[in-house]
């Protein structure tokens, strides 16, 4: 493999890591393999084709993962991949607990990557959700009943923003719970803002 395709901020990143360093170094070599471009994006090593992003290297408490943009586009025949949550929609993991499993893996972490390429190659894009598909919150819709001006300017949000939002406020157990988050973040809605802005 060419060191010129490492990137010095990925040395860094490897450097300052304390936990999954073996892990993140052996899925390195994996994905250079692949001849991908190195670089650290969302304060991760992101590997691209043609500057279109194809996996990235993370690590949590329990696990380190291999994070794959489009994964949900991928065949994924060794039933591996793992959607983090059920709002991601596009991107999936194959998550590894120590530097063995990697080793093991290194020829199927082959094909999952080459098959990346080829989707990104092809221009494949994954079909979102519409925000019509994420049912608003009956509190929610209330205080858009009360001011109008907040459905406007919930409107004008873009779908990220307002995913972000209708999730944040759906997510609360109780109502009592969802009127105080909604309550909280109307001032926020009026000036254009997403949740974590």
């Amino acid at each position: 493999m060419e060191n010129s395709r490492k990137n010095r901020k990925v040395d860094g990143f490897l450097k300052k890591a304390k936990k999954w360093k073996e892990e993140f170094e052996a899925l390195r070599n994996i994905v250079l393999d692949c001849e991908l471009t190195e670089d650290i994006k969302w304060m991760h090593p992101c590997y691209m084709f043609e500057n279109k992003n194809i996996v990235l290297i993370h690590g949590f408490k329990e696990y380190c993962a291999l994070l794959f943009h489009k994964g949900a586009l991928l065949k994924d025949p060794h039933m591996i991949l793992i959607q983090q949550t059920e709002n991601v929609q596009a991107a999936r993991q194959i998550r590894f607990t120590n530097v063995q499993e990697i080793i093991e893996m290194e020829t199927i972490l082959k094909e999952y990557i080459n098959e990346a390429i080829e989707v990104e190659k092809a221009g494949l894009k994954v079909n979102y959700k519409k925000k019509t598909e994420f049912s608003i919150p009956e509190e929610l819709q209330n205080k858009f009943d009360e001011i109008p001006a907040l459905k406007t300017a919930f409107e004008a949000l873009t779908p990220g923003r307002q995913r972000a939002y209708i999730r944040y406020f759906a997510e609360a157990k109780q109502s009592k719970t969802r009127v105080s988050r909604i309550e909280k973040y109307t001032q926020k809605i009026l000036d254009g803002k997403g949740l974590n802005d």
